[in-house]
């Protein structure tokens, strides 16, 4: 059987040559389109059912003021943020595993998820703070979270296997912290946390997507423009120097950029759990490609949490359950299967 060539040759108009992966060009493109037929399910989704058709006419300007208000108004808003945080988490794990060269490597082993949960939990239980003061602890200690990691496992630079055991230590301090700190909260502010806890697009709004629009048209680019460096990490530092890749520069620069993508994700959505692991595991094996699948990684994450929360919505009835419960379940069950796969390849 004749199989779709890995990747082919590009000429610019300015004649530089760049190679293709047809194949993950195939797979960007329909998780793409799979990702904006969720989001438009997803928008005619609720107590106020739109057809598809209303809603594409809608969006492009074309409905009534009830259709204008509802989907322009009160469904776009959370649909947008679904896609930039799963975009985000997706990318932010995609730069974890590639770093740490390990597919547990993502922020919700690493704790980056727990560090985030600190710093709204104590704005929520010690300061009774408003929801953008939420936002802003959890942004912070996530961006705190990540700094202690790194220094802790700094020795002449930052290696995979040191990074993820020194991760899932500090996991295991934040969350005895987080335990207590709900010890301590009264009966109001203590349901408050476990809402947040959670991870859920409910009453998501304009507020929370332009700082996410904005992060990512600037991070993104930033993230792209090291990839080259970051697949000749792979190969082992010693190689990436040799190559003239300045590679504690260029891991520092990228984990800088997965932690603010992590945490600002965090902040307007809460701990989406394992959209992180799970995203540049599957963007792999879709594209069969070797190194980080940067771009099918940050595509996969965001179809997966809007077509999470579109199940949400519609599987369970009138009971709709916040998105992190879902990606929970399933991504739980993905982890064990990967857990188990590479023990049988001896990996683990």
């Amino acid at each position: 059987m004749k199989t779709l060539s890995r990747s082919r040759a590009v000429r610019t108009p300015g004649g530089l040559s760049l190679r293709l992966d047809v194949r993950a060009l195939i797979v960007v493109v329909l998780l793409l389109a799979a990702a904006l037929a969720a989001g438009v399910a997803l928008i005619g989704t609720g107590d106020a059912k739109i057809p598809a058709s209303d809603v594409l006419e809608t969006l492009a300007g074309n409905g009534t003021a009830y259709q204008d208000f509802i989907v322009n108004e009160l469904r776009l808003p959370r649909v947008l943020v679904g896609l930039l945080v799963g975009a985000s988490l997706g990318l932010g794990g995609a730069l974890f595993q590639a770093v740490s060269r390990n597919p547990l490597g993502s922020p919700d082993v690493l704790g980056l998820s727990q560090g985030s949960t600190a710093g709204a939990l104590v704005v929520i239980v010690l300061m009774s703070g408003s929801a953008t003061q939420v936002t802003v602890g959890a942004l912070i200690g996530g961006l705190v979270t990540g700094l202690a990691i790194y220094l802790l496992a700094w020795k002449q630079g930052v290696h995979g296997y040191r990074l993820v055991l020194v991760g899932i230590g500090v996991s295991a301090i934040v969350t005895a912290v987080n335990g207590y700190l709900l010890t301590k909260a009264d009966l109001v502010d203590a349901a408050r946390a476990v809402v947040w806890m959670t991870g859920s697009l409910n009453g998501r709004d304009w507020e929370q997507v332009w700082p996410l629009l904005w992060l990512c048209a600037v991070l993104v680019p930033l993230v792209l423009a090291g990839a080259r460096g970051l697949r000749m990490m792979e190969m082992g530092d010693d190689v990436a120097n040799a190559l003239g890749v300045r590679v504690q520069r260029v891991r520092l620069v990228l984990m800088v950029c997965a932690v603010l993508l992590t945490a600002t994700a965090t902040a307007a959505a809460g701990p989406v759990s394992f959209v992180a692991l799970t995203a540049p595991q599957l963007a792999r094996r879709l594209t069969r490609s070797p190194g980080p699948n940067l771009v099918p990684s940050l595509c996969m994450g965001a179809t997966l949490l809007v077509t999470a929360d579109w199940a949400s919505q519609r599987a369970f009835g009138a009971d709709q359950l916040p998105v992190g419960v879902v990606t929970g379940v399933l991504g739980g069950g993905y982890l064990l299967w990967l857990l188990v796969t590479e023990r049988r390849a001896g990996r683990i």
